[in-house]
């Protein structure tokens, strides 16, 4: 995954990344289009307006090119993933939490780099590693950091907040991302996603709560 500058521009020049950004989004129509095995260069090239010899300046080969591609889609998806809010009680906070989750998990342009991912991930492992540490790790270490405010404040009684944070997000996942992920079934309705959140919020608290019985709910 290097870009190779041009010896006419610096590194960091705005020509530079100009060309690059019109280069990637040419890249990534065609493999929308014709998938990764589908694409060439050639045709990379034409949809993005370039020559092939522009296109060798800034990408190696059609590897590189694929893996810039998803780099930005998962450094984008990452940031949203960090911008969810938590703060509160936990019964209002949690709720939200997932809701936010799913909602990101499920809409076709999150479905879509995590399906190009999950195709590549055998061939190209690095791409995998990189796409699970900027978007999945990055929402549980968020949302782990959260439980362990919770934990100091007496509020919940947890060992591995990590865990705890990983085992909510799949509770929140239950009958909604894989039906969506394998395209068996549309992206969840609002409604959809409420009532399953609702519940791994329920399971969650009744499992974690330090005083069993205490509503910490959001209603």
């Amino acid at each position: 995954m290097v870009a190779i500058p041009g010896p006419a521009h610096g590194p960091h020049s705005e020509d530079d990344c100009t060309k690059r950004r019109q280069i990637l989004e040419g890249a990534r129509a065609v493999f929308l289009e014709l998938g990764f095995d589908g694409a060439s260069m050639g045709e990379i090239a034409k949809a993005a307006g370039v020559s092939k010899g522009t296109l060798y300046v800034y990408f190696a080969d059609k590897n590189s090119l694929f893996g810039a591609i998803v780099e930005q889609e998962s450094r984008e998806l990452g940031i949203l993933a960090f911008d969810f809010d938590l703060d509160g009680e936990v019964g209002i906070a949690l709720p939200k939490f997932g809701q936010a989750y799913i909602r990101l998990l499920c809409n076709p342009r999150g479905g879509s780099a995590i399906r190009t991912v999950m195709a590549i991930a055998e061939r190209m492992p690095e791409i995998g590693r990189g796409y699970y540490q900027r978007v999945i790790a990055t929402t549980v270490g968020r949302l782990g950091a959260y439980l362990k405010t919770q934990v100091e404040a007496g509020v919940l009684t947890i060992d591995d907040c990590d865990f705890a944070a990983s085992q909510f997000m799949m509770c929140c996942q239950a009958s909604l991302f894989l039906p969506f992920i394998f395209q068996a079934t549309p992206a969840p309705s609002p409604e959809q996603i409420a009532k399953v959140v609702d519940s791994a919020t329920r399971m969650f608290l009744a499992a974690y709560l330090a005083a069993p019985g205490a509503d910490y709910s959001s209603s």
